[in-house]
């Protein structure tokens, strides 16, 4: 035991990162056991598109949303989701596909929308780069997005 104790004391930096790498590790665990949405990949979205009355939110911001987007999907950024919540309550016992530019604000809308009581959440594995680049899946442009080429 007292091996242990010098050798915390020698090397307390490494210590303090096993310590907080532990703690991270145990909460991001924690948080996948109890999170109560699923991920779904983006072949798995397009059949429930298909399958039932699904409805799909797009949590970019507006200039992301314009460049490409999901057909039907709608545009609730997720820094505005709280207050968009009004938009979409109708849905709250239907599918709700969440997609984001890469996945990771997905996560924090699929949180936020099971707290308020949306039963059946999905998030989009991969989200936007993923349905586009690896499963070629298509997308809307919106015609803001859309440059002029230039005369010649």
């Amino acid at each position: 035991m007292d091996r242990y104790l010098e050798f915390i004391l020698n090397h307390y930096i490494l210590s303090l990162a096993l310590a907080v790498v532990t703690y991270l590790l145990i909460q991001e665990l924690l948080d996948t056991a109890f999170k109560k949405f699923d991920s779904i990949s983006p072949l798995v979205a397009v059949t429930k598109m298909n399958d039932t009355d699904t409805i799909v939110i797009d949590v970019r911001e507006p200039h992301e949303f314009v460049a490409s987007h999901i057909i039907d999907s709608i545009n609730i950024p997720l820094g505005s989701l709280d207050q968009g919540l009004s938009k979409i309550i109708s849905h709250k016992n239907k599918p709700v596909l969440i997609s984001c530019q890469s996945g990771t604000r997905s996560a924090s809308a699929g949180k936020i929308l099971t707290k308020a009581g949306f039963e059946q959440v999905f998030v989009i594995i991969g989200g936007m780069q993923a349905w586009e680049n690896d499963y070629k899946l298509p997308v809307k442009i919106t015609s803001k997005a859309v440059k002029k080429a230039p005369k010649q």
